[in-house]
């Protein structure tokens, strides 16, 4: 195949996803308002608590086995190498362009974190199905593709949740602490060298005052019980374990035990229609989600402050060093045999070292007020600027 028959068969599916966004920026105008931002929300609400889940669930239980999950144990591994890389880089571009402190949380998530659902989903059945593909049989590319891509989906839901999230969250209490800044004492001296300890989190640890002539023991499972709240609040489990993770997790469940998929996987499987039903409401999730993405990425043409090199540099990242890395990543994978041979599944693979930022950010950085302005104009100019890179 020549490299113009390439090029054509890489940018017709990219063609497609910017239509698609297109119509949800016109859709989401003021003067049209058929995407509104209520609109987004409860459409934004039912693909992440339905549509999703039921996408990711169908297509692991359809395509995951026991002898094929083996196959894929180098995808989550993958995954984090893109966080570990992208953080490694954001931090160096913080330190490069010496990005305001509110800002930080913002970069580093935007250059770790990839779109890893969203964009797959949309560009894979596109390229299993358009003419001249590489990977084969349309049917069959779309089968493992589709089951490749929710398994990403997946695997990047619970880093992004327990990455990003925290990233966040940790650098808009920095600026709050900053700006609120009261005078509390470390240490308060108690009578005849006794020394109260203040926690930082006090209102999950009680005050600790130890003696020189031993400490108070405290009950363990009191000790637990406060460990357990803490990792809850501080990790957001509720947000790690989200729908698409649940789905994900039955979908093996189903495709794994050879008595569930003998009863709900196959034309002849008497709970069959449980099946067909999830496939039928996942499908509908790639052209809603598309036609989000193009009605979100509007806020950015309002603007903000964040300078230029500060977009720049998270393009360089994300469209430049992170594919360089992935290649070698992958193909070196590859040639020490820790990644079969299956083509498609080594172009998923260096597909996640080539998405734009993930949308979720957006959410994170409005829930917790740092950056928000900042994060819809990277997106804008991130987005736009994809077309051009995920067809390379």
């Amino acid at each position: 195949m020549g490299f113009s028959d390439l090029f054509s068969v890489a940018s017709i599916p990219v063609a497609k996803t910017l239509l698609l966004t297109a119509l949800g920026s016109f859709l989401a105008l003021d003067q049209i308002n058929v995407l509104g931002e209520m609109a987004r929300k409860q459409l934004n609400e039912l693909v992440f608590f339905v549509l999703n889940p039921a996408l990711v669930g169908s297509n692991l239980a359809k395509t995951i086995t026991s002898e094929s999950f083996v196959l894929l144990w180098f995808m989550p591994f993958n995954i984090l190498g893109t966080y570990i890389i992208g953080s490694v880089l954001g931090w160096m571009l913080i330190k490069c362009t010496r990005a305001p402190q509110h800002l930080n949380g913002l970069i580093l998530g935007c250059c770790a974190a990839g779109n890893l659902g969203n964009l797959p989903l949309i560009i894979i059945p596109a390229v299993c199905r358009e003419k001249g593909s590489p990977f084969g049989a349309p049917e069959i590319c779309y089968k493992y593709g589709m089951a490749y891509v929710s398994l990403s989906m997946a695997i990047g839901a619970v880093y992004f949740w327990s990455y990003v999230y925290n990233i966040v969250r940790v650098s808009s209490n920095k600026v709050n602490n900053e700006d609120n800044r009261e005078e509390f004492p470390s240490k308060i001296n108690c009578a005849e060298g006794t020394t109260k300890l203040l926690q930082e989190d006090y209102t999950e640890a009680p005050l600790v005052c130890t003696t020189t002539e031993g400490i108070e023991k405290v009950q363990i499972l009191d000790k637990t019980k406060q460990s357990s709240r803490f990792i809850s609040k501080e990790l957001n489990l509720k947000a790690i374990f989200s729908p698409s993770t649940i789905g994900a997790v039955v979908g093996f469940l189903i495709g794994v035990v050879p008595q569930i998929r003998n009863l709900m996987i196959g034309s002849a499987a008497p709970l069959r229609v449980i099946e067909d039903s999830a496939s039928l409401l996942g499908d509908a999730s790639i052209p809603i989600v598309t036609l989000l993405v193009g009605g979100n990425l509007l806020r950015g043409l309002k603007g903000s402050g964040i300078e230029g090199c500060v977009i720049a540099g998270i393009i360089a990242i994300r469209y430049i060093v992170l594919p360089l890395m992935g290649i070698v990543i992958v193909k070196g994978a590859v040639h020490v045999g820790m990644v079969h041979s299956d083509p498609l599944y080594q172009f998923v693979l260096l597909l996640q070292y080539a998405v734009p930022p993930a949308m979720n950010i957006g959410s994170v950085t409005q829930l917790f007020g740092a950056g928000e302005s900042e994060c819809s104009v990277v997106l804008l100019w991130t987005y736009t600027l994809a077309s051009v890179s995920l067809t390379f």
